[in-house]
């Protein structure tokens, strides 16, 4: 029954959920909040994943623990442990996952700190900015996040945009650096890399980047007015703006039209107590197989 109950948890997180949580406008109204509801989904999918595994290799090592073994249940046969000691099965899986995590975070950081020391050889400081000016006619505006972190702009940009279009692209830059939103796009990117085909995988890792794109753009929004932001994101997709490999993070990159009807849309109203309430879960959510399925009870 453990086993079948954490089946059924995974199909609900890695195949239902996400295709019903996509392009959700009520995760787009917050999109912090949705991102990191996102990266829960991940967390909790490998917990229960790992401890399917687990029963399905061990199917009587235990007694019913949980939530399920609150449940009437049929008693296994012959000597059984209690499911006290489990905990270091979520231990283990943290460490793993950690280890993964970093060693794609290692990658991403060797990329970067290379494109940051071409782009402190070819590209000029520009102060009015607050960015590096690349010669180049190709319009691009990006930036590159880290402890040294850049935010970019082209020659081809400064020519296509106006000045309340820059203004708008530098300030959405700068709204990622100062969310240090490359550090929620590594574990979803991690993810993806491991399972990309399933469902979770591919499109969690396409909604987070998308809703990290609009948590920049509502930062953006402190400095510069919707339609000057919205411009300046139609001047840039139209004109087929590239993003350089190297871990780098683009105004025009990600969901274009998505994110120009949001900020098309009025301003979102007061917060409901039922949206308070599920952003107060959502550490709760990484751990819910291991509660439901395997935490010791009285």
């Amino acid at each position: 029954m453990t086993l079948a109950l954490l089946g059924l948890y995974l199909a609900v997180t890695g195949v239902l959920l996400p295709r019903r949580l996509a392009g959700s406008a009520r995760l787009q109204a917050r999109p912090l909040a949705g991102a990191v509801l996102w990266l829960a989904l991940m967390a909790s999918f490998t917990v229960a994943l790992l401890l399917a595994a687990h029963h399905a290799l061990e199917p009587f090592a235990h007694e019913p623990a949980g939530l399920l073994g609150l449940l009437p249940h049929a008693e296994p046969p012959g000597a059984v442990l209690p499911h006290t000691h489990d905990w270091w099965l979520l231990a283990a899986a943290g460490a793993v996952v950690a280890a993964l995590v970093t060693t794609v975070g290692v990658r991403t950081g060797r990329a970067r700190r290379r494109h940051r020391a071409l782009l402190d050889v070819v590209a000029v400081p520009d102060r009015r900015w607050g960015a590096l000016v690349l010669d180049h006619p190709h319009p691009t505006v990006y930036c590159l996040p880290g402890r040294r972190s850049r935010v970019v702009l082209s020659r081809g940009a400064l020519r296509l945009l106006d000045e309340r279009q820059v203004a708008a692209a530098v300030a959405h830059e700068h709204g990622h650096l100062r969310g240090r939103h490359h550090l929620l796009r590594l574990p979803a990117d991690t993810f993806a890399l491991l399972l990309g085909r399933l469902p979770l995988a591919r499109l969690g890792c396409s909604e987070v980047a998308l809703l990290l794109e609009m948590a920049a753009d509502d930062a953006a929004l402190a400095q510069v007015s919707r339609g000057e932001l919205a411009s300046a994101l139609c001047a840039l997709a139209t004109a087929g703006v590239a993003v350089p490999d190297g871990g780098a993070l683009g105004v025009a990159a990600t969901g274009v039209l998505a994110r120009v009807r949001r900020l098309a849309r009025p301003g979102g109203g007061r917060r409901r107590l039922a949206r308070r309430l599920g952003v107060a879960a959502l550490p709760v959510l990484p751990v819910l197989p291991y509660l439901l399925a395997c935490a010791p009870h009285p």
